[in-house]
């Protein structure tokens, strides 16, 4: 049974920080790529950090420099740290687990708002 679960989401103010956490069950969480999505209302749902399970990392350009995706193997864990958090940072968050094709998952989103 696998599952995905985003956590640390809510509302903070342009210049702040927050801090993501996806768990992870279900799956040998130690050899999946592990993604950072997000959705912004009447946007297409895009990638904004990845990284694999040998440790190389890709953001999206306007993340970058901001943003940071790392992984806790142990805890089957990974997390985003957002810092320097802009108006248009506001979407939903996913995070995702993939191997290929067939070994492709989601959590459930985890809504992060910026806003004064």
């Amino acid at each position: 049974q696998v599952q995905l679960v985003e956590s640390g989401g809510g509302l903070v103010q342009p210049g702040g920080s927050l801090r993501l956490s996806c768990a992870a069950s279900g799956i040998e969480f130690s050899i999946y790529t592990l993604a950072w999505y997000r959705q912004a209302p009447g946007r297409q749902r895009g990638s904004i950090a990845t990284i694999t399970s040998g440790g190389n990392i890709d953001y999206t350009n306007s993340v970058k420099g901001r943003f940071t995706i790392s992984r806790d193997n142990a805890k089957k864990t990974v997390y985003l740290q957002m810092n320097s958090l802009k108006p248009e940072d506001t979407a939903v968050y996913y995070c995702n687990a993939f191997l290929g094709y067939d070994r492709d998952y989601w959590g459930q989103g985890t809504q992060v708002t910026v806003s004064s």
